[in-house]
């Protein structure tokens, strides 16, 4: 393992993987341009994570292909810096943290990772992840919410029940997911590389060893997925105003 933590002048940077097209919402553009409650979906997740004076910039890793983002305004933002993602989010978050690890200031640098898709992010939630910066003994962590519904687990390739999964010490993953650039770089290199399965970022420092901290965070920090999410983003955006 390599050592987590950072010394002198800390700089947190945000990473934002936002090359897939999220085909799940039958849309005419990548999900993530779609308009709620007066802007598109990835301008309202970047002004969120803006409002932080402790976050630098903001790496936006896009596709190829990608003719949306050059046309907001946000993207006129100095703090604001595109890179070119990949076919999986995990080669798109890879792609931020090689073209940070080429930046010297930013070496010693931690990451915020946050889902184009989840513009509805609470400041507290924001400022109890990134005080995981401040200990030496922390790997860093993962905004989550422990699961409250009953868990089902069905037979393999059906929709029918295999059993019930216990829901202790279960958590729904979210994001931002926050860990010091070169110890996540290390490991999500290391885990494609070996073609580990990888969903999150988080799971390639499990599948290194590493335990991240899981900071419990607000449960209305939805990630749009469907198209009945964008009624529900927009009213919990009107109450966060």
């Amino acid at each position: 393992m390599i050592n987590p933590t950072t010394h002198g002048d800390l700089k947190i940077v945000a990473l934002i993987p936002a090359a897939g097209i999220g085909s799940r919402m039958n849309a005419d553009c990548p999900k993530q341009y779609l308009q709620v409650a007066g802007k598109t979906i990835i301008e309202h997740t970047i002004c969120a994570l803006l409002l932080s004076t402790d976050i630098k910039c903001i790496i936006v890793a896009l596709s190829l292909e990608d003719d949306y983002f050059q046309q907001l305004e946000i993207a006129k933002d100095p703090r604001v810096i595109t890179v070119i993602g990949g076919k999986e989010r995990a080669d798109s978050v890879l792609a931020g943290l090689d073209y940070l690890a080429q930046q010297t200031d930013y070496l010693e640098s931690w990451v915020l990772v946050h889902d184009a898709a989840r513009p509805c992010l609470h400041q507290d939630d924001l400022k109890n992840i990134i005080q995981l910066a401040t200990s030496n003994e922390c790997c860093g962590g993962i905004l989550a919410a422990p699961v409250r519904d009953t868990m089902k687990r069905s037979l393999q390739g059906e929709q029918l029940i295999a059993h019930t999964v216990e829901r202790e010490a279960l958590w729904h993953a979210l994001t931002p997911q926050f860990f010091p650039l070169q110890l996540l770089r290390h490991c999500l290199s290391k885990a494609l590389k070996e073609k580990a399965i990888i969903t999150d970022e988080a799971s390639a420092l499990e599948y290194c060893g590493y335990q991240p901290v899981l900071v419990a965070g607000r449960a209305d920090n939805l990630k749009v997925t469907r198209p009945e999410d964008l009624a529900l983003a927009e009213f919990y955006l009107s109450r966060m105003k």
